[in-house]
């Protein structure tokens, strides 16, 4: 598998997650399968749009491939950038986040990205875009603390946030590594180690009912993605239940209680990069919206990290 299928996995990965997710946000389980049939929805909406989660991801990547250097103030003064221009967009209508709309009002208005972000918010809006920062630093795993953090942090600055801002890049490195995923919950752990007990405890969970029988009582256990550790906690149990089939993993986060869509990407994220971008259903991949932006921000962030 090349690099530049691995990167393809984890863009695509996150974006077609993110559209399968998008439609069940809001909704309970009951309601999904009272609307999309007993094992609820099981296909990719048409048309298939994605989120803000997607949205601020591709932002993340193309601040990464614009600023092209290891000086975390150059890589987050193009975060600003891309971020504005996000805020700024006419597709910014997709529920984004409130505390992420705050955040960047206060990076535009002059505020530092290290005072810009809520310091008591632990919303998942930090982790959900974190997904381009664990593919171009795989092999700099302190780098790639740095910059989760500092990217999370300029909206969300709970050390929870951060802890899963942190989490959910290292994922993404454990999957493109090929980590065994019996091993990836004690790596995670031992990386975000000391950021959170909030964190800790919520990883925790996955571990106590990743053998449940009953996978609906695991993901009510463990809660429902709102905030950073749940949505992280929630796509790592999707992946882990099923780690050799993308789709298995995506269609098990979007049917889910409350935010389907975060949860469905980041789990998006780590499957596409375990498995690659071969692993995702043709059909999925050619309907996804922008599919050749998608291929375009893909082989930029591949080119980049080659060139690290």
């Amino acid at each position: 598998m090349t690099t530049l299928d691995k990167c393809e996995g984890v863009i695509f990965g996150l974006a077609i997650g993110d559209a399968l997710g998008w439609p069940t946000e809001f909704i309970r389980l009951e309601q999904i399968k009272s609307q999309y049939g007993e094992h609820g929805i099981e296909d990719l909406p048409d048309p298939a749009l994605y989120t803000d989660d997607t949205q601020m991801s591709l932002a993340v990547a193309e601040a990464l491939i614009e600023s092209g250097k290891d000086d975390l103030d150059t890589v987050m003064a193009s975060i600003r950038k891309y971020f504005i221009l996000w805020y700024h967009s006419p597709e910014n209508n997709r529920a984004p986040g409130p505390t992420c709309l705050r955040g960047v009002e206060n990076l535009e208005a002059g505020t530092g990205w290290r005072n810009s972000g809520n310091s008591d918010s632990k919303g998942c809006g930090s982790a959900m875009r974190v997904a381009p920062i664990g593919f171009l630093y795989q092999d700099q795993p302190e780098k790639l603390r740095q910059v989760a953090k500092a990217s999370g942090i300029c909206t969300h600055g709970h050390p929870t946030a951060i802890a899963a801002s942190i989490g959910a890049a290292y994922l993404v490195k454990a999957a493109l590594d090929g980590m065994d995923p019996e091993h990836m919950i004690e790596g995670l752990l031992g990386f975000t180690s000391g950021i959170s007990e909030e964190w800790e405890a919520a990883i925790g969970k996955v571990q106590e009912c990743l053998d449940w029988e009953e996978e609906e009582d695991a993901l009510r256990y463990l809660g429902e993605g709102w905030v950073g550790e749940e949505a992280v906690a929630l796509a790592l149990y999707c992946f882990l239940r099923s780690p050799e089939d993308y789709s298995n993993v995506v269609l098990r986060a979007a049917n889910t209680n409350g935010d389907s869509d975060s949860i469905a990407c980041i789990a998006g994220s780590i499957s596409g990069a375990y498995l690659g971008a071969n692993a995702i259903p043709r059909d999925w991949k050619d309907r996804i919206e922008k599919k050749e932006y998608l291929t375009s921000i893909a082989n930029g962030l591949n080119d980049l990290q080659r060139s690290l």
